[in-house]
């Protein structure tokens, strides 16, 4: 426990980074104890911390990643039929975009070479949701147990989610160019050394870490300005137990937004700190990753409005479920 403890605080939620700061600053004259100084601790932390752990993620999940280039993932998904194949589908979506528009092309790309449907979809739902990640950077806030309850439920509401458009044969509702687009029978990329595994993964942390670090800036601002600046029984009084439709509005006021989970990590963690409730945060969390505006009118041009509307409907709902079932059951993470 003590070892497991000290991996938590200090190796992943770097504890001491956060001293060395408010240290740091203390010596510059900054009162950290106050509204602003609280404020820059806040956000010079939270950013270096996600900063480091970003970078180490997208490097390793990438190197993962060169492992399954888009042709072996199509053949590997083409093998299966079913649930097991929603299940490999959402699994697939852990290793790929870390974000909801990101993911959109590859979804393309797996319905048009003729997958099914309910398994493109499974996936569309799990790349944004859970990702290897959001699984450590979870961890570093809010504990294992929540950070693997989390990955869970997020899968299973991209199994379930894609069983259900599978169930309903929902191909009619694809737009028409999707299937008219002639593929060339795609060949098995070359395989790569190491080296170049590593040369891989370089190039996509940088370029992921481009892509998403204003969306971590942002997030960190708001999460700041939270921490400090709002009164503790406003967060209380909307999204505490004081209110039972907490995570409805959470998904509500999250579904516009678009950022990945590196970006709204910071926010649930001050929205947590201030006495939301645990479901309620992560409820935000998901709806801002899986239904982020862009990306539902990316998916629009890609699908039907009665496929759209679907989709949206089984990932509120499935979000919504798993928010209250996490207030319900909250003591069993504390």
């Amino acid at each position: 426990m003590n070892i497991w403890t000290f991996i938590q605080n200090e190796l992943l939620g770097m504890n001491y980074l956060n001293e060395a700061i408010g240290k740091m600053l203390q010596k510059s004259g900054v009162d950290i104890s106050g509204r602003w100084g609280g404020s820059l601790q806040f956000f010079l932390y939270d950013t270096l911390k996600i900063t480091i752990l970003l970078c180490v993620l997208i490097f390793v999940i990438s190197y993962i990643q060169s492992y399954f280039p888009p042709e072996r993932s199509k053949r590997i998904l083409g093998k299966y039929r079913g649930v097991w194949a929603n299940i490999l589908g959402a699994l697939l979506g852990t290793v790929t975009p870390f974000c909801s528009c990101s993911s959109i092309p590859l979804f393309i790309g797996f319905t048009r070479a003729g997958l099914p449907l309910g398994v493109t979809f499974s996936f569309l739902i799990s790349s944004p949701m859970v990702d290897l990640g959001s699984l450590i950077l979870l961890m570093s806030i809010f504990g294992a147990k929540v950070a693997v309850v989390y990955v869970i439920a997020g899968l299973v509401i991209a199994v379930i989610g894609g069983g259900i458009i599978e169930k309903l044969r929902m191909e009619k509702y694809v737009e028409e160019f999707i299937y008219q687009t002639n593929i060339a029978a795609s060949t098995e990329s070359a395989v790569l050394n190491r080296k170049e595994r590593l040369l891989y993964a370089k190039e996509q942390m940088f370029d992921t870490f481009k892509k998403v670090f204003p969306y971590i800036l942002i997030g960190v601002a708001i999460g700041a300005f939270i921490h400090n600046w709002i009164p503790q029984h406003y967060v209380e009084n909307l999204l505490g137990n004081k209110n039972p439709f907490g995570v409805i509005l959470a998904v509500i006021a999250g579904t516009p937004m678009y950022a990945d989970i590196f970006g709204t990590i910071p926010v649930a963690e001050a929205l947590l700190d201030k006495g939301a409730l645990l479901g309620t945060v992560l409820a935000f969390m998901m709806a801002v990753t899986t239904l982020s505006l862009p990306s539902i009118i990316m998916l629009r041009k890609a699908v039907k409005p009665q496929l759209l509307t679907l989709f949206i409907a089984v990932c509120v709902i499935g979000i919504i479920v798993v928010g209250y079932l996490f207030n319900i059951f909250h003591k069993f993470f504390i």
